[in-house]
């Protein structure tokens, strides 16, 4: 049975002043400020004890196979079970949807790529190369029975069906049962518009917050958060950023890795059994799967540019965690775990 009620949250981070950062904000704040990115989610609570989902990314509305984009990956603890990463950083290339979910989930989600794909391009695998399924995932073993093996193919491909440019933050999709800093953690995003020379430009970043020791959450004006006894680092987070600035795959990965910087300004510190992943792609481009011809032109940002690019990818990180928090609803999932909201926490302390 597949919950897929998407009440959209009271809450997002500006909304309780936990906007981070200097660069002004994208119309919706969300990383579909990046034209053509869209997002869908699949939540799953069929019971009290499953508490997952499935998050799809979309980078444009096309055939992904044919018209790949641009893209590089960033670790920053490898404590994960994703998939297609290796060829993303060997090709600098994404050619399907990005999907999230918990870590017994991946290869449910692996077999709904794969399926979209072969419905896009029947002749992949025959009479030309195979598909590279990316998924990433976070363990939501504490509120849900992830040995139930809950998210099957079919709530993967509703995700990618649903994919819009509204964005719902909270314990939504992939973010349904994870936790963060030991409260209800889940899915966040925001973006920023950019001007570079004469042209205007957006970044926009979706996390996946599933990490930190309670107690160790830092707001931006500086104050922690007390959430109970702290524990070992362990969880994960994913961050996903899209940009329309054309970058080529050496730079995208420079920009995501400063998704780190936003990350540990939340508190973290990539803990041992914390899996970190950052994943940058750009829409500026299409990259064919057959090329016409045999060398391609392709515009690139100037180097002496990126600063403002690094900039927004720390902010947006940062900000896309406080998001999650802010818009997520306390939980009690398996065995009677629960996690308490960022928003009943902030209402409790002195001001």
């Amino acid at each position: 049975m597949r919950d897929e009620r998407m009440e959209r949250p009271d809450l997002r981070a500006r909304d309780a002043d936990l906007g981070w950062g200097d660069l002004p904000a994208g119309a919706r704040n969300t990383i579909t400020d990046v034209p053509g990115v869209r997002v869908g989610h699949t939540s799953l609570r069929p019971s009290s004890h499953i508490r997952t989902g499935v998050t799809a990314i979309l980078p444009h509305g096309g055939n992904l196979f044919r018209e790949k984009v641009p893209a590089a990956v960033a670790v920053m603890n490898g404590f994960g079970k994703s998939v297609g990463l290796m060829q993303v950083q060997e090709l600098g290339e994404l050619e399907t949807p990005l999907l999230l979910t918990n870590t017994f989930g991946v290869a449910a989600c692996t077999e709904a790529l794969i399926r979209h794909a072969l419905v896009e391009e029947p002749r992949i695998g025959r009479e030309t190369s195979t598909v590279n399924p990316v998924v990433m995932e976070c363990n939501d073993g504490y509120l849900n029975d992830i040995q139930a093996l809950a998210v099957r193919p079919d709530d993967a491909a509703a995700a990618i069906q649903m994919a819009s440019e509204d964005v719902v933050s909270g314990a939504v999709g992939a973010g349904t049962g994870m936790s963060c800093f030991g409260l209800k953690g889940g899915v966040g995003t925001s973006s920023r518009r950019l001007r570079i020379g004469d042209d205007h430009f957006h970044l926009g970043a979706l996390v996946l917050a599933n990490y930190g020791r309670a107690g160790d959450l830092r707001l931006p004006d500086g104050r922690r958060v007390p959430a109970g006894m702290g524990s070992p680092e362990r969880g994960s987070v994913i961050v996903v950023i899209a940009t329309d600035v054309p970058l080529e795959h050496r730079q995208l990965r420079r920009v995501a890795a400063r998704a780190g910087a936003g990350i540990a300004w939340t508190g973290s510190f990539w803990g041992h059994g914390s899996g970190d992943l950052a994943l940058a792609f750009s829409t500026a481009e299409r990259r064919p799967h057959e090329p016409l011809e045999p060398i391609l032109t392709r515009r690139v940002l100037a180097e002496a540019e990126l600063d403002t690019l690094f900039r927004a990818a720390a902010e947006t990180a940062a900000e896309a965690v406080m998001d999650a928090l802010v818009a997520a609803e306390p939980m009690t999932g398996f065995r009677g775990h629960h996690r308490a909201a960022l928003r009943d926490v902030l209402a409790a302390m002195p001001s």
